[in-house]
């Protein structure tokens, strides 16, 4: 078994069911308006699948091909990195980070093409997560843990990169207590922090 299959299999388990939840139910919130849709670092693709599902025309974008290779159907994939996005200017009426931002070697080159890839007053929304957390400091030293993989945790430089091309608001999500998930908005207990607003006029 490879790393995306196990990782779809963990996705199947009652807690992350949960968590997919009320991500997913965020963005369906946050996307309205919205059909092109663009996800970084999607991984496998559970969340754009459940998009999909909802009416959204989601590409995913990610670095491994084996991660692409489980994506649903529905999903349009394509391999690359986030700094080297292959889509003509104008193409999507959003984009989407889903726990991928502080993964990517040069965040702000991503967020410059994802700019570039949207159309006027598109949408963006990055879930990041929050290194405050209990759930962060729980995983951030397990080697085992996708999270010690963390490249950025300076929440406030990647706020400042985001605002130079969109009109942001920031808040904190998803409150996760154990194997207890709820909505909280609470900064200690919320394990995203979440950057979303709209491409200004200049980009």
């Amino acid at each position: 078994m490879n790393a995306s299959q196990k990782y779809i299999q963990s996705c199947r388990k009652g807690f992350w069911q949960k968590v997919f939840q009320l991500e997913i139910k965020y963005l369906i919130d946050h996307l309205k308006g919205c059909r092109d849709v663009l996800s970084i670092g999607c991984g496998p693709a559970f969340i754009e699948g459940k998009l999909a599902r909802n009416g959204f025309r989601v590409t995913g974008l990610d670095v491994s091909c084996e991660a692409l290779n489980c994506a649903p159907d529905k999903v349009r994939t394509v391999a690359a990195r986030a700094e080297d996005m292959p889509f003509p200017e104008s193409s999507f009426d959003a984009v989407i980070y889903v726990a991928s931002l502080q993964f990517i070697d040069d965040y702000r080159k991503a967020l410059e093409k994802s700019a570039a890839v949207l159309r006027p007053h598109g949408k963006i929304v990055i879930m990041l997560l929050n290194p405050e957390s209990e759930y962060f400091r729980e995983r951030v030293h397990d080697p085992d843990s996708y999270v010690s993989k963390i490249k950025h945790t300076d929440q406030q430089a990647i706020t400042d990169a985001v605002a130079g091309s969109f009109k942001v608001r920031t808040e904190y999500y998803l409150g996760i207590d154990g194997n207890e998930v709820s909505l909280s908005a609470k900064k200690a207990g919320a394990a995203l922090y979440i950057i979303s607003g709209a491409k200004r006029d200049n980009h």
